[in-house]
């Protein structure tokens, strides 16, 4: 068994699908990881252990509260990283 938190994977896709949409974002590695560290520190952690958790959660995915709430969180996350990104740093 394996300890995973489903939310990193919801934020990563919704990270993708925005910033496909988007020309004015760096999308370098590390400002994609500011932006996902961001939005995950603002929704709460889904930790599954087993394939039902992983499922049951995956089912949760489709409410679209749930889906706004990533969205938003996400969302926010980009516009503080876009202004204040810090890919060109050492640490």
């Amino acid at each position: 068994m394996l300890l995973r938190n489903y939310m990193e994977e919801v934020v990563d896709s919704t990270i993708e699908e925005i910033l496909a949409r988007r020309d004015d974002v760096c999308k370098c590695d590390r400002c994609k990881l500011d932006i996902k560290a961001l939005a995950l520190n603002h929704l709460p952690a889904k930790y599954v252990v087993t394939d039902m958790g992983y499922v049951y959660t995956k089912v949760n995915e489709l409410e679209t509260q749930f889906k706004a709430d990533v969205t938003v969180a996400v969302t926010n996350a980009l516009k503080v990283i876009r202004a204040n990104p810090r890919h060109g740093e050492k640490n």
